[in-house]
């Protein structure tokens, strides 16, 4: 097995897990989350812990299984996560005149463009723009929460010759020299 997968998964104080056959659900102060999980292997709650083990042993479906398990074994450690203490991604707007306004669940920006830029966020999802160049997006859906933030930065990816757009907060972009003459 991966060593990935053979690491347990604490269970925090405050969130409740089921699992139901091949089917795992959460609950927490965040939210509830749910999965599939894989045919083959199996998840088991022992003593505040949740551990993922094979339940096959035919050779020629190991190897797809191995991988599944430590797929599987991240994919549950981000839903306890989630909701338990959520995750959250922050967005930097780079640009003159650039700017984004949270309104409910739409994200006003402007990049530029000759018309605003209009977001609807996804329903899992939470936007908080503390100034008008930084955009907080707030879920318990890891999944979720990372497709809105590409969706949102690739409005204005940030361009390599003045650094103009919308980036990751830790994003380093590689700044080209401009052509000389």
């Amino acid at each position: 097995m991966s060593r990935i997968a053979s690491a347990p998964i604490p269970v925090p104080s405050g969130v409740e897990v089921k699992i139901d056959g091949s089917h795992f659900s959460a609950k927490g102060p965040k939210g509830e989350l749910s999965l599939k999980i894989f045919e083959g292997i199996n998840l088991s709650q022992e003593e505040g812990n949740l551990r993922v083990s094979l339940d096959s042993d035919d050779s020629k479906a190991v190897k797809k299984l191995v991988a599944m398990s430590g797929t599987t074994r991240a994919l549950v450690n981000n839903i306890v996560t989630g909701v338990s203490s959520g995750f959250e991604k922050t967005l930097t707007i780079i640009g003159v005149g650039y700017r984004a306004q949270a309104q409910g669940s739409k994200l006003n920006l402007t990049l530029g463009f000759s018309h605003p830029v209009e977001y609807q966020l996804p329903e899992a999802v939470t936007a908080e723009t503390p100034n008008q160049t930084t955009i907080v997006l707030r879920s318990a859906d890891k999944q979720i929460l990372g497709q809105a933030a590409a969706e949102i930065r690739q409005f204005r990816p940030p361009e390599p010759y003045k650094g103009k757009g919308v980036r990751y907060q830790d994003e380093y972009v590689l700044r080209k020299q401009a052509k000389k003459k």
